[in-house]
Order: structure tokens, then C-alpha cells, then sequence
């Protein structure tokens, strides 16, 4: 048995019917192992500890009815065996911050997914770093060099470096009388460079979210964007369909899965459309409710089973 301190946004907020954070801690309670709830402003470092203020949880699948708090009381959170770092993102300092105060219970509690490693592969940066799998893309803020990349490449999608859940993405075509009013927007709106990228139409047709679990693809999701949208997340309004991976896409899983394995990455959410890596999905990445619901595996189960490997549980 295990002793698990889940860092996530507010329980009683979360929508359990695709929660994934919800998923790990329904199959962590099926398992035995002993469930620790808190949220991540209610954390401190203090003589070198990593205090929180925490409760014992339980959880059930029950919709309004889902989970119950003990006591809550102050805990060294390196007396954990394992603390799932499951808070949704914006990445922005806060955030952060929390990777850097959950480094001090390493290597003692196991973090999953590591928390230096999280911090050091924001999704559209790090997926960088495989630009043969990927679309043409190119991050920037300079007006010029965007006008270039949509000259060479047609119609483009320009999105925010450090955005989530479809925020803020839009599509721009090749000559659009609203590009100069979108640029100053993002130019005042965002600091960092943006995520700028040729537009794929089979979009259309689904954006995959495919599941690693230590480095192994295991499962997959196709995500159909709604009628006039070319947003496909499901909290956009996309729908979930079933699906299996082709040889392009186990080929692109093969290929960055020692890397994500090497940093500690054990659970892993990629985004694919039509053969090309979009997103590498390391923060709190979701599907596996969704991938459960159409048939497929039980994925919240393979990522305790490699993480009861890695601690012995």
C-alpha cells in the first residue's frame, strides 16, 4: 500500500465524467493505497520541508457525490510515497514555483510526472525538439517573420506558447483583412512568442490524443472538432471517438518515447493530426476516461503499474 498526495485544483470543481486526475485516484483507492488530497496555494517550504495542508480522500464515480474529505492537517509531503503533480495549467510562475517546491522531496517520494522535467518541457516547446515529425511551425512575435511563414505556407494557425485546453487559437488565412487587428491583439495580449503553424485540414477529420505511459504508446483517443470550429478539445466542444494508431503515429510514439522515459515523463499525452506531432502534453494531460468509455484500455491502471514499479508499491 501506498501512502499518494494528489496536487490538484479544487475537488469538488472537477467534472468526473472525463477527469483524468480523477481516473488515477479512482484506480490508486481499487489498489489499496491510501489517497491524500491538496491544493497546490496550500503548500510551504520551510526548513527545507514541503509542508501541506492535507486531507485523506475518498473517492466514487458518482456524479455531485464524488469524493469525501477527512481532517485536514498539516503533513511533510516527504513522508508520501508518491505525489501526483495533476493541477491544470495556465504554466505561468505559480505553477512553476510548485515544480520547484516538489524537487525537495526527490528522490525519496516519487513525483510523477518529475517535476524539473515538467517544468523544462512546457507542450509546444518542448515538441520542438522533433521538428521531422512535426508541421512547419515557428515560434516568434515579429510581424515580419510571420508574414514570411504565411507567404511560403498558405493559410496558418497562430496560438498562444503557453496556452491550454484550444484558448486562443485561430486560423488565418493566406490573405485576411483581420491579421493585423489579431497581431496587435497577441502583441499586447502576450509577452512570449507564439506558436505559429500550417493549418492542416484534416483537422476535420480529428486531432489524436495518444496515451504514453512510461515512454510506451498504450491508447488512443480521436478528437472530432465541432461543426465550424477547428478546435478539437473536448472542453471546446469535440467529440470523442475511437481509434487506433497507424504506422506514422506509432512511428513518432517510438521515436520520442526514450527521451520522455529518460525525464521521468510517465504519463504523456500527444497531440497528432494527419501523421504530424503537434503538442507533447506533460503538465496534466487528460483522455484516459474518454479512451475507457469507447472500448479501449484501462490506462489510469498501466500508469499505476509503472509507477508502483518505479516505487516498489
Amino acid at each position: 500500500m501506498l501512502k499518494v498526495a494528489v496536487q490538484m485544483d479544487p475537488i469538488e470543481k472537477i467534472k468526473i465524467a472525463g477527469d483524468s486526475t480523477f481516473a488515477l485516484m479512482l484506480a490508486a483507492q481499487e489498489r489499496g493505497h491510501r489517497l491524500f488530497y491538496y491544493t497546490p496555494d496550500r503548500m510551504s517550504l520551510a526548513g527545507g520541508k514541503v509542508l501541506a495542508d492535507v486531507a485523506a480522500v475518498e473517492v466514487r464515480d458518482k456524479e455531485g457525490d464524488h469524493y469525501k474529505l477527512g481532517d485536514v492537517v498539516l503533513a511533510d509531503l516527504s513522508t508520501m510515497d508518491v505525489v501526483l503533480l495533476r493541477q491544470d495549467p495556465p504554466f505561468d510562475l505559480a505553477y512553476i514555483t510548485s515544480t520547484h517546491l516538489l524537487e525537495h522531496l526527490q528522490p525519496k517520494t516519487l513525483v510523477v510526472n518529475d517535476p524539473a522535467s515538467v517544468r523544462n518541457a512546457p507542450e509546444k516547446l518542448f515538441v520542438m525538439r522533433f521538428p521531422q515529425l512535426m508541421p512547419p511551425t515557428l515560434l516568434t512575435r515579429d510581424k515580419g517573420a510571420i508574414e514570411r511563414f504565411r507567404k511560403e505556407h498558405g493559410e496558418i494557425v497562430i496560438k498562444p506558447l503557453h496556452g491550454h485546453g484550444g484558448a486562443a487559437v485561430f486560423k488565418v488565412a493566406e490573405k485576411d483583412a483581420n491579421f493585423g487587428s489579431l497581431y496587435d491583439l497577441f502583441y499586447t495580449t502576450f509577452r512570449e512568442p507564439w506558436v505559429v503553424q500550417q493549418f492542416l485540414p484534416a483537422v476535420a477529420k480529428g486531432d489524436k490524443r495518444i496515451i504514453l505511459v512510461d515512454g510506451v504508446a498504450r491508447g488512443a483517443v480521436n478528437r472530432v472538432p465541432a461543426e465550424n470550429d477547428i478546435r478539437s478539445n473536448m472542453v471546446r466542444g469535440g467529440a470523442a471517438a475511437a481509434t487506433e494508431l497507424s504506422t506514422r503515429e506509432q512511428e513518432i510514439c517510438d521515436t520520442i518515447g526514450p527521451e520522455l522515459k529518460r525525464r521521468g515523463l510517465i504519463f504523456v499525452g500527444i497531440d497528432v493530426i494527419d501523421g504530424f506531432l503537434t503538442e507533447i502534453n506533460v503538465t496534466s494531460p487528460t483522455g484516459l476516461r474518454a479512451i475507457a468509455k469507447l472500448g479501449g484500455p484501462d490506462l489510469a491502471s498501466a500508469i499505476w503499474d509503472a509507477i508502483e514499479k518505479k516505487r516498489g508499491g
